[in-house]
């Protein structure tokens, strides 16, 4: 694939809907429901279907301000690119600042949830061992210029739907069996009496984690035929059709295990396999989870540091140090370093709190690219034009609502720690910008060329 800065042919249109969508999907990993199913039911008193579905519906007017500004700005780049466009560089500076975060903490999420798990297997070993085996691992994988997770990314997806179809079927064979056909049609998973709205709400800023990815899309918009067209109807699918599996998984295997009682809620669903399906499921199960962890963590760190070498190469960060690259293996071993050093923290943190430091640089930029729809249908009628009040003015407005709701109810150590990171991005944008006086550079979320750097997977949102 080409770099747009080298003058090299531009990228081929090729992609069709279905291809998009798969891609999509691909990208917000099904099977992550499961994995953070014990700490969103801890949150919401076991009524995670509920937390799925307000998390849905955020996204899916979300989805359709993407959706609005792919079709107004077809090229690469997302968020920080609609934010540029339609209000101010500086403002969408910050905005791709704050997504830096997500790439920061993505692999760092990872890697907890696959060490999670594996505790719960095999409990005599200490976490912080499956965390650094994770960490170095894929650290000198990345290095070497390995390309599994581009390589695997087909299958896995084949094998985390396989699994995640067994789940779900041997959770409905569980609940008749305990409580007869009738026991397969209940509300009790979406409201109980532990079920409070501030619980719901925390639940599903958490929740939303599972929805990361259906904007990556965005960033095939100068491969997708007919981008205008397909890429808005892609997004919608893909926040829709994910948002759906979420909510199925969530509700049938919240009738397998009611309630938020766990032994460990950060390894819950493993609990529930072994009810299910017994020892040898429950090792299927272990197995499938851990691999899709690995393969996610190699790509995530993979990506970050890729995105990190681009905003050195381009100026927005130090060029001496995110723009180098290895002499033997010309990978961004610096940037893959500190990716690896980031994920350490995962020692002292929890999946919830974790999760919620992703969240805050996701759902700072959905709310500003719901803005950014505000912002063009202002412009447009300045302009002497009349787009449609309910999908440039009504459906932004209320996605940024919602979106910022959920912000508001992240954990507080992610509020404050994103709060902290944003004011460093302002005094960082001064520095570059000379006290705002020039204009800021422009980071390329765009895909570098195989010959800058060998092995990095492809710019993504992985989990």
């Amino acid at each position: 694939m080409a770099n747009d800065t080298t003058g090299a042919p531009a990228l081929a249109r090729t992609l069709t809907l279905r291809a998009v969508v798969l891609f999509g999907l691909a990208y917000m990993t099904p099977l992550i429901v499961l994995g953070t199913f014990g700490v969103v039911a801890a949150s919401t008193g076991g009524a995670v279907p509920t937390a799925y579905l307000l998390a849905l519906v955020a996204m899916l007017f979300t989805a359709h301000s993407y959706g609005k500004m792919a079709a107004a700005y077809p090229v690469a780049g997302s968020a920080y690119t609609y934010v540029r466009k339609a209000i101010d560089g500086r403002l969408g500076f910050l905005v791709g600042w704050a997504t830096l975060l997500d790439y920061f903490f993505l692999p760092m999420v990872i890697w907890l949830i696959g060490g999670a798990y594996l505790q719960a297997q095999f409990p005599g070993v200490p976490h912080w061992t499956w965390i650094i085996g994770f960490v170095a691992v894929t650290t000198a994988l990345n290095i070497r210029g390995i390309k599994t997770a581009e390589r695997v990314n087909d299958l896995l997806m084949v094998f985390q739907v396989l699994v995640i179809g067994i789940f779900v079927v041997l959770s409905v064979r569980h609940v008749f069996q305990t409580g007869g056909a009738g026991a397969l049609v209940s509300t009790t998973p979406f409201a109980n009496g532990a079920t409070t709205a501030a619980g719901i709400s925390a639940g599903a800023a958490i929740a939303a984690y599972s929805f990361l990815g259906f904007d990556a899309v965005t960033t095939l918009t100068e491969e997708t035929v007919d981008p205008k067209r397909t890429m808005p109807r892609a997004i919608l699918l893909t926040a829709l059709i994910g948002g759906g599996i979420f909510v199925l998984v969530a509700y049938t295997t919240q009738l397998a295990h009611p309630g938020s009682a766990f032994d460990d809620p950060s390894s819950a669903a493993f609990e529930i396999a072994k009810t299910i399906g017994g020892d040898l499921f429950s090792s299927v199960f272990l197995a499938g989870l851990v691999v899709a962890q690995f393969a996610s963590g190699i790509a995530a760190q993979a990506s970050t540091s890729r995105l990190l070498y681009a905003m050195g190469r381009d100026g927005a960060l130090p060029r001496r140090v995110f723009a180098r690259l290895h002499e033997r293996y010309r990978t961004p071993a610096l940037n893959i370093l500190l990716t690896g050093a980031v994920g350490l923290i995962a020692l002292r943190l929890d999946v919830a709190t974790s999760t919620s430091f992703i969240n805050f640089g996701a759902f700072t930029a959905f709310t500003f690219v719901n803005v950014s729809v505000l912002a063009t249908y202002v412009r447009r009628r300045r302009a002497g034009e009349s787009p449609g009040p309910v999908s440039y003015l009504v459906a932004p407005a209320i996605g940024a609502v919602v979106d910022l709701y959920l912000l508001y109810n992240l954990d507080g150590r992610a509020l404050t720690l994103g709060l902290i990171w944003l004011s460093l991005g302002v005094v960082y944008l001064a520095y570059l910008t000379r006290m705002f006086r020039v204009p800021p550079p422009e980071m390329s979320f765009t895909e570098t060329a195989p010959e800058d750097v060998q092995g990095a997977a492809p710019l993504q949102n992985t989990k």
